[in-house]
């Protein structure tokens, strides 16, 4: 295990079970024992070796702490990805009540190894990360997801905006975290959603997800306007009528109309 003097510029990952509270107490004991073997086979998976990370463990929640090294993008990526494969077929094999659904956090800043754990305002701003609502609320609204992810600005914008990752800016959704004291951007991914998260502005409402400011010099996209209902300065069509505007057309005897076309139309069009 690697260890470092004073504070050292570090990568904090996060991650907590959701629910764990409601399920009884062999469901919290499953939960306890899976989990570090699933983070253990994802970072295998993905060729990173967790022997190497600072660990602290807190029952169905983890902090892990390592060294910027330069794979953090591989870390975003590859890893994340795995954790959800291998959630993806531990999941399969249980009944919907011993699923292990996970919120997941990325960030990065300056961290000390102290005499009770981790100390520096790197570890509080990834604790305050992985309270966020926005986490909680899209495992809620995506029942079948089984991981959330929420990348800080600046993991985001060294990994997936740098285009280091195979992810996409517009995969992300744009979301400002505020829990208690700690307000801060931050970039919210279901991964396997196929599209950006829904996120909730205030209560009740939704807003379809997207990048809100993605990155500098990219240009935001707007929804186009809707087409003009008919009507006075309207084109479209009206559903109104008016007696004193039909035109009607009298016709004594047999009319052969075969490839005839009939209409009806005001007669100021």
């Amino acid at each position: 295990m690697v260890e470092w003097p004073g504070f050292y510029p570090c990568t904090c990952i996060a991650v907590d079970a959701q629910g764990y509270g409601s399920k009884n107490d062999r469901r919290q004991s499953e939960v306890q024992h899976d989990l570090p073997r699933l983070l253990d086979r994802a970072a295998r998976g993905a060729g990173l070796d967790r022997a190497q990370w600072q660990i602290q463990r807190k029952g169905d929640e983890q902090l892990a702490v390592r060294p910027l090294d330069g794979t953090e993008a591989r870390l975003v990526d590859d890893y994340i990805r795995h954790l959800v494969a291998e959630l993806r077929e531990y999941n399969a094999q249980r009944v919907p009540g011993a699923r292990m659904r996970l919120r997941a956090v990325v960030h990065q800043g300056l961290v000390e190894l102290a005499e009770n754990g981790f100390a520096g305002s790197a570890v509080v701003a990834t604790a305050r990360l992985l309270g966020a609502r926005q986490l909680y609320d899209a495992l809620v609204a995506h029942p079948h997801a089984d991981l959330a992810l929420l990348l800080s600005d600046d993991v985001f914008r060294s990994t997936v905006a740098g285009g280091h990752t195979t992810l996409r800016v517009e995969d992300f959704t744009h979301v400002t975290v505020q829990v208690k004291e700690y307000e801060a951007t931050a970039w919210l991914r279901v991964p396997g959603l196929g599209a950006p998260v829904a996120v909730s502005r205030e209560p009740g409402t939704t807003e379809t997800g997207k990048p809100a400011a993605p990155v500098p010099g990219e240009p935001a996209s707007s929804p186009p306007a809707p087409a003009a209902a008919g009507g006075v300065g309207g084109g479209g069509i009206s559903n109104e009528y008016r007696s004193d505007k039909i035109n009607v057309t009298n016709v004594i005897g047999s009319v052969d109309a075969r490839g005839a076309v009939f209409g009806f139309g005001s007669a100021d069009g």
